[in-house]
């Protein structure tokens, strides 16, 4: 597998070993030592599933009380992922990055704890995978508004799908935040 740091701390971009033929592909999509050799070092306790319409943005999230880091791909079309550094003591804190995650590439992303997640579907029907490291915490979650004038993320779209909770999302200036 290729490991490539991303220009935020700790956060990587991983290209699993693929093996194709004529009958379709193989590949790994988790072996916790070859992930902790290559800094993803936590152990996952929750596996999330979810299915997207064309142009659904969902994000920024994050929970304050348990906090997730998030090994994310997609199995079925393509999403832009957006990792968002919120540790105020980090080098890279208030810095965005964002890659395409598709069922072609098979790459994933390496989101850790003390960050917010979101991602937007690039095509109708998408569906990814997301091991966690920590449970779902409703009463902990928390949502960055996705078109914080801030963090100025360049999403693909200008009038995405949102949930009502996403829609309400906080500015960053005013979200609860690591230290």
């Amino acid at each position: 597998m290729i490991v490539t740091p991303t220009k935020l701390e700790s956060c990587v971009l991983i290209e699993p070993r693929v093996f194709q033929d004529d009958r379709g592909f193989f590949l790994e999509t988790y072996n916790a030592n070859r992930y902790r050799e290559a800094g993803v070092p936590l152990t996952f306790v929750q596996d999330n599933h979810s299915c997207s319409k064309l142009h659904t943005l969902r994000g920024l999230h994050y929970q304050i009380d348990r906090p997730q880091g998030k090994l994310v791909w997609a199995i079925r079309g393509e999403i832009l992922d957006v990792a968002v550094d919120i540790r105020r003591s980090s080098p890279t804190f208030g810095q965005w990055y964002s890659v395409i995650l598709s069922s072609e590439n098979r790459r994933q992303l390496y989101v850790p704890p003390g960050f917010a997640h979101g991602f937007c579907a690039l095509s109708e029907g998408t569906e990814i995978i997301y091991k966690c490291t920590d449970v779902y915490s409703p009463a902990g979650e928390r949502t960055i508004a996705w078109n914080d004038p801030t963090l100025a993320i360049e999403w693909p779209v200008e009038t995405p799908l949102l949930s009502p909770k996403d829609s309400e999302g906080v500015l960053f200036a005013d979200a609860e935040l690591f230290d």
